[in-house]
This record gives structure tokens, C-alpha cells and sequence, in this order.
């Protein structure tokens, strides 16, 4: 049934000022906007949205001064026992270790806070702190979705560098944390140098790796001071942070990972301490439970790290993750997951730690409408929340199993629009609009499409897609009927044939390929020449 829709008489003088209006918006449109006045852009502020009232922050910190003070940590190494023994933590007969209250209370008055994560370039330098809103990448899928076969395969060195390439490009993702393990590369040293060095050379921005054992860290480091033009350079502007998990849940020290930790706070490494349970697994099914379990290992490793280099920068990394209990496979798409990120958020807040913690980890396995929506809701009530650094972000799929470059595309789109809802709505005097309004319906045409007002904020209120749809019917019909995933698939193409960064002198990387030699994997001919 077709209903036709009569239009009102419009006098010539009328759609005179409408073409007028359209093209000056146009011209508008087309114009640069500096970045601190664009609609969306990183390190705006959130903070308007958490779960838990005051009350119940303070219910969770008693819950886990509780914990530390009475069950403690197992599989402490050597050098870890003698930094946390030295601090004040106590060793138990039973092997475990224990934290006073008052030692944990020191640490979150003295721990770093309200540093900046560095990029190689400045611009891309990221202040954290508050509830200033970051989103980036992370995870270690060890697959690369092929949306056009529709199909899994595993993931490689290069997949890493194409993905830094195509990040450095996209507005909304601000920081790029390796995303995929490059399963052609077996061995763990060269496959830790590779990652690291796939990334930085693929992005300006703040890169965060892991290390697989702290005797990695080393050529990693040489490598970081060499791109920085020296160990000092690096150390002043640490452009590199470490993802550690340093904790297995529940409440067990992982051998390796401390190893590592201990070697990067000595390099001049910032930490990202990562406390990375599964409710209803290896954390309680309860999501406060989850929440407290995941804020109290984190806090043990904050004591470690200052206990080793008091005021180091350190990532307050409460990854709390959900199951589906039916199976017990994770669930990052879920609900439930994006509640339990908006309360690590909210208790990041609570001790003004710097907070970073996962989201966008759809459980669907192409970018679909599950994939959209669970993406969606995670990552906006993430940022609602006000959480510094929202990781894995951007990319997922298969719940941390898959990633995807035309997803990356896509999920820039989607931040931009998360990002917009964290910025809300400024009331201010002029924005309440009372003379606009009164000069459109007194004197004006009766519309605001030419107005002045709509102009001037067009701009800088309002965000923009780059790859959805907001064609007409008729005019996405004469485009060919495309859909937001052909779009992303011929950006992609586009932005691997074209872009290939340098912000690191090819005389820099000369230099790097004759220190390591054969060390270094990722040929120059994927990398643009």
C-alpha cells in the first residue's frame, strides 16, 4: 500500500533561502576543524552513567582490604617476595603473601596518577586521568576475519602491521594495543620483537604489547631507545606501554608475567596491570563479587610495581570478564559485561586511579547486527561511565578469537557516535537558543537549515559518519544499494594500497635491520617498499 504524502506550497523566495542554506552548508562541511573543537575527539569527559552508588564503592573496598589482608597471593617468585616483604606485605606459612591494610592504603595515596601515555607523536599523547574517555585496540586473537569468504584464518605478522596502519588513520581509536598474536611466528622472542616492532612502525600513536618472559624485554627496550634517539628520549616520553597480566584468578601470582613486569618498570615501561577473571570460572558468578575480586588483585600489583619504582605509571587494568554459564564460554558481547566494565570504571574512580578495562568484545563472528549492538552498548556505557582507556574496543570478534580489519573501519564509526554521547549536551546560555529561536519564528523563514546559528554549529555539535549510511532511499538505490560492509571493505583496500606511515626515518630503521638482522621479520616489501 503506497500512501502518498502532499507536500506544502513553498513560494520561490522560500526555496531560495533552503538552496542557499544547503550549499552554504556544504561549504561548511568541507571545511578542516581544529581539534579541539571537534564534535568528538579524545579525552572528553565522561563520568554520567555507574551502576554502583557511593554506598556501594565503599562496600567493595572494605570487601577487598578484606581479601588482602586475609587471603593474600600464592606463587609469589623470589625477587617478588623480597619487594613486597620490604614494602610491609607479609609472608605466611603457607606460602602466601599478605597485604595490611595500611600498606594498600599507602600505595593508592602515593601511586601514580594523571600521567599521559606518550605517543610517537605528540599529538597523539593522551593525558589520563579523571574521567577523560580513551578508546583503543587489544586482545590476542589468533585469527583475521575474511569478511568476504566469510571465513577464519589464522592470523599473521603482517595482519598486525595492516591493522597499526589502518588505525593511525581513524580519529576515534585512539591507541593501539596488539590485537592478534602473529601465528606464523612460533618462537616467543621473535614473536614478542616482531609484535612490537610491527606496531610501532605501523603507528604514531601509544602502542601497548606484551612480553612473553622477562629475558624478551631486553631487545624490545634496545629496540625503543634506538626509534626514541636514546634510553633517556624513551624514558622522558614513553611511547610503548605493557599489557601484564601478572595475576592468574583467583589470587595467584603468575611467575612469568612478574618476571616481565619487574623488567619493564625497570626499562621506563609503564604497566598496564591486568587482572583478566571470568565470572562464574575463575571469578565469583555474583558480578559485585567479580568486581571485587578483579579491584583487589589489581591493587596487590600496584603495591608490586611501587614496591619495586615508588610513583611508576601503572594502569588500575580491572578486566573482569563474563561466562555464559550454560557453557562457560565467555560471553564479551553480554550485558552483564558491559555493566561489569562501567563498575571497574567507577571503582578506578573511587581511589582516582588511572582506570583501563574491555569492551566491544562482541561475541558474534562477522560485523552484523549482534556485532553492532553488543559493540554498541559495551563500548557507550564504557565511555558513559568515564573509563580512561577502553581496550579492545575496536576490531573484535568471536569473543577475543577473531579480529577484523573492515571492523576496525566500521567501529570507528561507532566510537565517534559512543564518544558523542559522552560529550552530552552543553546548556549554556547562547545553546538555550531563545533569540535563534524567536528571530526564525518572528522575522526568519520558519526554518533553521540557512540560520546562522545552524551553520556555525553544524560543524562542531554534530558527528558524522565516514562509512554509514544516511542516504535517502532514492539515493541509495541509484548508488548501487551498498551496505556499511562493501564500504568498509573498499576503504580498507584503499587505505593498505595507500598508506604506509613513516614516522620513523627509514635511516632509523636501517639501523634497526643491521642491529637485529634476522630478528626482524616483517619484510620491507609489506611495508611499502
Amino acid at each position: 500500500m503506497s500512501v502518498a504524502v502532499e507536500k506544502p506550497d513553498m513560494s520561490s523566495d522560500q526555496r531560495s533561502r533552503r538552496s542557499g542554506g544547503r550549499e552554504a552548508r556544504r561549504a561548511m562541511r568541507a571545511a578542516p576543524l581544529a581539534d579541539d573543537i571537534k564534535p568528538v575527539r579524545a579525552g572528553l569527559e565522561g563520568g554520567s552513567y555507574g551502576p554502583l552508588s557511593d554506598n556501594d564503592r565503599e562496600r567493595i573496598h572494605e570487601a577487598v582490604l578484606t581479601l588482602l589482608e586475609t587471603v593474600g597471593f600464592a606463587n609469589a617468585i623470589p625477587s617478588c617476595i623480597e619487594a613486597l616483604t620490604k614494602a610491609g606485605a607479609t609472608l605466611g606459612e603457607d606460602g602466601r603473601i599478605r597485604f595490611p591494610r595500611a600498606l594498600v592504603l599507602d600505595t593508592i595515596k602515593k601511586a601514580a596518577r594523571h600521567f599521559t601515555l606518550h605517543g610517537q607523536d605528540p599529538k597523539h599523547d593522551m593525558l589520563i586521568q579523571g574521567k577523560r574517555v580513551h578508546y583503543g585496540t587489544a586482545g590476542a586473537a589468533v585469527h583475521l576475519v575474511d569478511v568476504e569468504k566469510r571465513c577464519y584464518r589464522e592470523s599473521l605478522l603482517q595482519d598486525i602491521y595492516d591493522a597499526a596502519r589502518i588505525v593511525e588513520g581513524l580519529d576515534n581509536i585512539h591507541f593501539f594495543q596488539r590485537p592478534m598474536v602473529p601465528r606464523d611466528i612460533p618462537d616467543p622472542l621473535d614473536m614478542d620483537f616482531n609484535t612490537l616492532y610491527a606496531c610501532v612502525m605501523g603507528t604514531s600513536k601509544h602502542v601497548g604489547t606484551s612480553f612473553t618472559v622477562r629475558e624478551n624485554v631486553k631487545p624490545a627496550l634496545d629496540m625503543l631507545y634506538a626509534i626514541a634517539g636514546g634510553e633517556e628520549n624513551f624514558r622522558a616520553r614513553p611511547f610503548v606501554s605493557n599489557s601484564n597480566c601478572f595475576v592468574v584468578p583467583p589470587m595467584k601470582f603468575a611467575e612469568d608475567a612478574c618476571g616481565v613486569l619487574e623488567a619493564c618498570v625497570e626499562g621506563g615501561i609503564p604497566i598496564l596491570l591486568l587482572s583478566a577473571g571470568q565470572a562464574g570460572a575463575t571469578a565469583p558468578a555474583a558480578i559485585a563479587g567479580a568486581v571485587v575480586q578483579a579491584v583487589a588483585e589489581v591493587l596487590a600489583g600496584l603495591v608490586y610495581v611501587n614496591a619495586i619504582k615508588p610513583g611508576h605509571p601503572a594502569i588500575f587494568g580491572t578486566w573482569p570478564f563474563v561466562s555464559d554459564l550454560r557453557t562457560g564460554a565467555m560471553s564479551g558481547g553480554s550485558a552483564e559485561q558491559a555493566v561489569l566494565t562501567a563498575a571497574c570504571a567507577q571503582m578506578a574512580q573511587f581511589y582516582d586511579l588511572p582506570g583501563g578495562s574491555a569492551a566491544g568484545m562482541t561475541d558474534s563472528k562477522l560485523p552484523d547486527i549482534q556485532s553492532g549492538y553488543e559493540k554498541g552498548i559495551t563500548d557507550v556505557m564504557a565511555g558513559l561511565a568515564g573509563l580512561n582507556l577502553v581496550y579492545e574496543s575496536a576490531g573484535m570478534h568471536a569473543s577475543l578469537l577473531g579480529f577484523c580489519l573492515e571492523s576496525l573501519i566500521i567501529d570507528n564509526d561507532m566510537l565517534g557516535h559512543c564518544l558523542r554521547c559522552v560529550r552530552g549536551i552543553e546548556v549554556t546560555d547562547e545553546s538555550l537558543s531563545i533569540d535563534t529561536i524567536a528571530d526564525v519564528c518572528l522575522k526568519g523563514p520558519g526554518h533553521y537549515l540557512g540560520n546562522e546559528q545552524t551553520l556555525r554549529l553544524m560543524q562542531t555539535e554534530y558527528f558524522y559518519p565516514a562509512v554509514g549510511d544516511r542516504f535517502s532511499p532514492k539515493e541509495w538505490n541509484e548508488k548501487g544499494r551498498p551496505d556499511i560492509l562493501q564500504r568498509a571493505i573498499i576503504e580498507k583496500k584503499r587505505i593498505l594500497a595507500e598508506r604506509f606511515p613513516r614516522h620513523v626515518p627509514k635511516p632509523v630503521d636501517d639501523k634497526l635491520r643491521a642491529r637485529f638482522g634476522n630478528l626482524i621479520h616483517l619484510p620491507r616489501s609489506g611495508m611499502g617498499g
